[in-house]
């Protein structure tokens, strides 16, 4: 890829089940402290799964004005506060000489299962009574929007929605945007707030989700290990400001890391098993891209679902690109 411009990452926001910033996330990982715990935004009495991981003490009113906190959603709500974040520790001025080459690209499901209630408003009330701002609060790309516009942003604006890769989609995609030099800078992440009663019950009945660890909801997410039983739900947002090299150098940002490559697959075969194939190929072709064997690579990210099926794939898809370094416990 060396004629493309190189990408750098200058700037992190983050809301989380840990905390509702980067230093205090950080920390509590540090610590080896659980974000889990049994959910509290509803009553999970006769489900399945009863652990989640909220993002806790977050009060939208206490981090922004209560206009944009009525008219935005919860996803929204947190990648606002992880945006604004992210910029700051990026030392990013956003004015009328730059604020044309700066776009947003924020992965989300919106806050589409919330949909419902306002439906239950047309049963009892009328259509006349149903929130005019319910498309603009819950839609996927409503977090995205929200923040260009608070930031007064005008560079490429957009949402990708690719389920549990899409926060690692939107920052692919918003480096090639870079590369293609439709930005000088991209503020790129994923923001997701979608526990409800519907989404827990239908995961639930899926089997996706823990069911054997509500009696110790602190270790209920435990991926590639014996006792695994699901994944836990949970909510957050994470969000990175990149730059083109060469634009970050010329404001003396500070850079954090360079983002070398990124590369896509999809396995194409079933709901949810999912494939050695697909899963390897994507993980070949980004160490294609960035010129890059296993050999320069020190850290894995795992998907790591707490399901059998994703980590017996997962661990076989790492040891087919990585040989028997990549150890597992399928």
């Amino acid at each position: 890829m060396s004629d493309f411009p190189r990408v750098v990452v200058t700037g992190i926001g983050l809301v989380t089940p840990l905390g509702n910033d980067v230093a205090s996330t950080w920390q509590a990982m540090l610590a080896g402290r659980s974000g889990t715990g049994r959910l509290t935004q509803f009553d999970p009495t006769g489900f399945d799964g009863q652990v989640s991981a909220e993002v806790k003490g977050f009060v939208p009113e206490d981090l922004m004005d209560r206009r944009t906190a009525r008219r935005s959603g919860r996803h929204t709500h947190m990648a606002v506060v992880a945006a604004n974040e992210a910029v700051k520790s990026a030392s990013l001025t956003i004015d009328d000489s730059n604020r044309d080459g700066i776009g947003v690209l924020i992965a989300s499901s919106g806050a589409l299962f919330s949909f419902g209630e306002q439906d239950k408003v047309i049963d009892a009330r009328g259509p006349g009574r149903v929130d005019p701002l319910t498309v603009p609060r819950v839609g996927q790309y409503s977090a995205a929007v929200r923040v260009g516009r608070l930031m007064e942003v005008r560079g490429p604006n957009s949402s990708v929605n690719s389920a549990c890769a899409s926060g690692g989609d939107a920052i692919g995609q918003a480096m090639n945007l870079l590369r293609l030099g439709q930005a000088d800078c991209m503020i790129a992440g994923g923001a997701e707030a979608m526990i409800s009663r519907v989404v827990v019950a239908s995961l639930g009945g899926l089997g996706a989700l823990t069911k054997t660890w509500n009696h110790e909801p602190e270790r209920a997410s435990r991926p590639f290990d014996a006792k695994r039983s699901g994944f836990v739900l949970g909510e957050g947002a994470g969000i990175l400001v990149l730059e083109t090299e060469e634009f970050a150098q010329r404001r003396g940002a500070p850079i954090l890391c360079e983002l070398a490559a990124a590369a896509w697959s999809f396995d194409a075969t079933d709901d949810t098993a999912p494939d050695v194939d697909g899963q390897a190929l994507a993980m070949q072709r980004a160490l294609r891209n960035a010129g890059l064997t296993m050999d320069d690579v020190d850290y894995i990210n795992a998907h790591g679902t707490s399901t059998e099926l994703n980590d017996r794939t997962e661990t076989a898809a790492n040891k087919k690109v990585n040989g028997e370094r990549a150890n597992g416990n399928p």
